[in-house]
């Protein structure tokens, strides 16, 4: 009988490159002539995965995320799993907006993954869900290779980081 090989698919954020880039991004707000003079703020609580970015009005908070969002992509952290939420009035006659971290695949990412390999009739692929990641076997290699390849080809929404090959 044949052992069946494996790997998970999980979507996790470093939370320390974040702290990183958000530091870069800090330093060049205080540099650009734009924003001299400006309120301008990136906040990042790491306990609930998310950033606060505050500014004098909409295009401020803009300019901010473009920044922020250039350090990240430069730092290797999926923008895929930041949601952005909405402009909002601030105290002090700012603009405030909050960003989550998306840490794990959510429920309901997770089914659509497993449909969609199930509609690809896969034979000999399972996939399971296990909390904030799944688990993708078979007994053939090459069925594994060809999971990632298709899963790599599809958005899903959030960044899929394939780990814990076991062959």
């Amino acid at each position: 009988m044949a052992t069946a090989c494996s790997f998970d698919i999980t979507s996790n954020v470093d939370l320390q490159e974040v702290d990183n880039a958000l530091n870069q991004a800090r330093k060049e707000v205080a540099q650009r002539y734009d924003f001299k003079g400006a309120k301008a703020a990136i906040e990042f609580d790491a306990k609930n995965s998310q950033l606060t970015l505050v500014a004098d009005d909409e295009f401020k908070i803009n300019a901010l995320w473009e920044i922020v969002q250039t350090r990240l992509v430069r730092r290797n952290v999926p923008v895929k799993n930041l949601t952005r939420g909405a402009a909002v009035p601030a105290a002090g006659s700012t603009v405030r907006q909050d960003i989550a971290l998306q840490q794990g695949i959510p429920t309901e990412t997770s089914r659509e993954v497993v449909k969609f390999l199930k509609d690809r009739k896969m034979k000999r692929v399972q996939a399971a869900i296990q909390g904030d990641q799944l688990r993708i076997s078979s007994p053939s290699k090459d069925d594994l290779q060809e999971v990632m390849r298709v899963l790599r080809e599809q958005d899903f929404g959030v960044e899929l980081q394939f780990g814990n090959y076991r062959g």
